[in-house]
């Protein structure tokens, strides 16, 4: 690629006949390097943004996909803790169900053990009772015994 320099260095043979005119020549070889060095000067920066912008781009393409990898990592952590919770709420809801029939069992056992025991103590009432009675008739017995006598 020309450089403003060359354009700048650039000399041309003189001719003796029918030759530009080298004044002429010269202004506008100063105007075409001014204009040139500006559109040298003004592309060289372009592609330094444009190396800027690339190499930004990259970057912000880097933090996307570590982005989209954390967010992914994000909702697979999430759900993860989503479905222990479940579990451990199901495990805990067993444990309760298993407590709580356990505990009925208890309850039921002990009912049991209170029904016998009272029908046991009836049963003792019922003997007393009739040992009473018996004790009873045997005095009223006497009694008749002793009045007669």
């Amino acid at each position: 690629m020309i450089t403003p320099l060359d354009i700048e260095n650039k000399k041309f043979g003189k001719q003796m006949m029918n030759g530009y005119n080298v004044d002429e020549v010269d202004d506008f070889l100063d105007e075409l390097t001014v204009d040139y060095e500006k559109l040298y000067k003004e592309n060289a920066e372009l592609k330094r943004n444009t190396d800027e912008l690339s190499n930004n781009m990259g970057k912000y393409k880097n933090i996307e996909s570590t982005l989209q990898n954390t967010l992914i990592m994000a909702q697979n952590t999430a759900e993860e803790v989503k479905n222990a919770a479940k579990q451990q709420a199901e495990q805990i809801v067993k444990e309760a169900e298993l407590t709580a029939r356990t505990r009925v069992e208890e309850l039921n056992n002990q009912i049991t053990i209170k029904e016998k025991e009272l029908a046991d103590m009836k049963k003792e009432i019922d003997v007393y009772k009739a040992k009473i009675e018996s004790l009873l008739i045997a005095q009223l017995e006497l009694l008749k015994d002793v009045n007669k006598e």
